[in-house]
């Protein structure tokens, strides 16, 4: 256990909001056990890599910073393998060892930043796939009595950015690591979602694979979203707007071109993107917060902002969209208040 006390916040969250924390961390679950042990109070917050989170104030309690790692491949068949990784793992990292590796199904989520913890707690998700498509098993820390326990990947109640550990579970459970089933041939490539197929023309690829897809979206995202180590972001700060059939045909009769995009019977998915650069948000800019030039769901630190004038940009924002188009976005950032 490493008990770093009262620091600054700073390195602790990719929108470089600079306030002061108590911070302990731990890499391994005797480690958890101490610090749970000796703290009367469960945590204020379990931190993984900051990279989708907002300080509007600071965090009224202790911090703990999950630093578990390992990276073990621990059954494999024919077609699938299945690695278990630590929580604390950099996620595209651990992505580009399993490409070195020849294991399919993580590809599409390259470049993505953060901690594998993060991945089946947020059902993070990119150019049309989810983790819950490759995520097999995970384990969690009850904070309560130190408990371990396995969950499945329905156990995880899976939804769009959403699991059972951002609701039901919230600060309750925390997650140790993580079991993906990948495949080891047969590769599916998903190329038809965003510009993929696009850039692997640019690419001269005839033939692609699951590291030319990689390739080809680090590439896009590259073009498009800011580094967080060069420009204080958490990447896509709010949802894509989930709306019915109805509501979307009345949408797309007022704004000809609207992206829509069928997910159910009834419902369609709206690029919340798209919303916010047509309501003329893109590069706009309150002091130090703005929004990113290039991707206008993306909100930005240009230096010193702090979390409460992140937080009203993106009000601002929320309130104009419901007003142009009659829908109210979803923050997709944990907002720590």
């Amino acid at each position: 256990m490493s008990v770093l006390g009262t620091v600054s916040l700073r390195n602790f969250n990719t929108f470089g909001i600079d306030l002061q924390g108590n911070v302990a961390s731990f890499n391994s679950i005797d480690e958890l056990d101490s610090i749970r042990q000796s703290n009367a109070e469960p945590p204020a917050l379990v931190l993984g890599g900051g990279s989708n989170i907002l300080f509007v104030n600071p965090p009224k309690g202790w911090i703990w910073k999950n630093e578990i790692m390992g990276i073990h491949k621990i059954n494999e068949s024919n077609e699938h393998v299945y690695v278990n990784v630590g929580a604390g793992e950099e996620w595209h990292p651990f992505v580009l060892q399993c490409l070195k590796n020849d294991w399919g199904g993580l590809e599409n989520l390259s470049l993505i930043p953060g901690r594998v913890g993060a991945s089946p707690m947020q059902n993070i998700g990119a150019y049309g796939v989810e983790i819950k498509d490759v995520f097999h098993s995970l384990r969690a820390y009850r904070i309560e009595d130190g408990s371990i326990e396995t969950f499945s990947n329905a156990e995880c109640r899976f939804g769009y950015r959403e699991s059972v550990f951002k609701q039901a579970y919230k600060n309750k459970y925390i997650i140790l690591d993580v079991t993906y089933k990948l495949t080891r041939q047969k590769h599916t490539l998903h190329l038809d979602y965003g510009d993929i197929r696009k850039e692997l023309e640019h690419m001269h690829v005839q033939k692609p694979n699951i590291q030319a897809v990689s390739e080809a979206v680090c590439s896009i995202r590259k073009s498009k979203l800011p580094d967080p180590v060069v420009l204080g972001n958490a990447g896509s700060f709010f949802k894509n707007p989930v709306i019915s059939k109805d509501k979307a045909a009345e949408l797309l009769e007022q704004f000809p071109g609207m992206p829509q995009h069928v997910t159910g019977n009834e419902t369609v998915k709206l690029a919340a993107g798209w919303l916010i650069e047509k309501a003329g948000w893109k590069g706009a800019r309150r002091g130090e917060a703005g929004v990113h030039e290039k991707q206008a769901l993306v909100l930005v630190n240009y230096g010193t902002a702090t979390g409460k004038e992140i937080w009203n940009l993106s009000e601002e924002i929320v309130l104009d969209i419901q007003s142009k188009f009659g829908i109210e976005l979803e923050r997709e950032v944990n907002i720590i208040e």
